[in-house]
């Protein structure tokens, strides 16, 4: 973060000449309703407890090694103004996070159930008796971060949906939903190592560090694939070693 110091003053030759007498009194600030202050405590409990969620679910992913990266990123449409706002985080309503290593990309969203117990039937999650739409909501997220990435690579790049749940309620399920992964934050660490080696290290590191850029997430001109080394100097894809089956 760049911190930039603080202007000087006026030079007193170019100093502005002094305000009358007689101006009018400064408007006093206006008091928040006892709604506003309601509705301002509300959000920021609700915030720390997206984040705190979001901190528990990232703790399982500690010990998967270096190979493995974890990148925030902005899981709403952003603009070049949106950009500015420097708290965009705070308006998700759940908290997200892409995962990239050796299994490959992953977008994952983090649903905060607390004590409340889950039911799970295929595209349906059912808590306290409501039906929010996480799984299409994950699907869609992974499917905008597939999009942004490979605008900014040149190339397909998959991103895999998972729903990770976080509370100590029960969780039924009667039938996984399709193209996505759900499990518990206890889970989560096992779940994405389960798919084995996909990708190189390198270009795990690689995709981070493009994931990691905000241009990527913005309406970018396209760039070519030209423009990222995949492979070392003197070395193409025919010269990878042969995996052990």
């Amino acid at each position: 973060m760049t911190v930039f110091s603080a202007r000087s003053a006026v030079p007193a030759a170019r100093a502005l000449p002094p305000a009358p007498v007689n101006q009018l009194p400064p408007l006093e600030a206006v008091r928040p309703t006892p709604l506003d202050w309601a509705r301002r405590r509300r959000a920021e409990r609700d915030a720390r407890r997206i984040e705190a969620a979001g901190a528990r679910a990232l703790s399982r992913l500690d010990h998967l090694g270096p190979s493995w990266h974890v990148v925030d990123w902005p899981r709403t449409e952003l603009t070049e103004t949106s950009m500015l706002d420097l708290d965009y985080r705070s308006r998700d309503e759940r908290a997200g996070f892409l995962a990239i290593g050796p299994s490959g990309l992953f977008a994952v969203t983090v649903a905060d159930h607390g004590r409340s117990r889950v039911l799970i039937a295929g595209d349906v999650v059912q808590i306290n008796g409501k039906r929010p739409a996480y799984v299409s909501e994950a699907r869609r997220d992974a499917k905008r971060a597939a999009k942004a990435l490979s605008n900014a690579v040149g190339l397909t790049i998959p991103v895999t949906p998972v729903l990770t749940f976080v509370g100590s309620g029960v969780i039924s399920v009667y039938g996984l939903p399709n193209e996505c992964l759900v499990a518990t934050h206890r889970e989560l660490d096992r779940l994405l190592v389960a798919g084995g080696n996909r990708i190189s290290a390198a270009t795990a590191e690689k995709l981070s560090r493009v994931a990691q850029s905000p241009s990527t997430w913005l309406n970018a001109p396209y760039r070519s694939a030209a423009d990222y080394r995949w492979y070392e100097d003197g070395r193409t894809a025919a010269d990878k070693h042969a995996g052990r089956r």
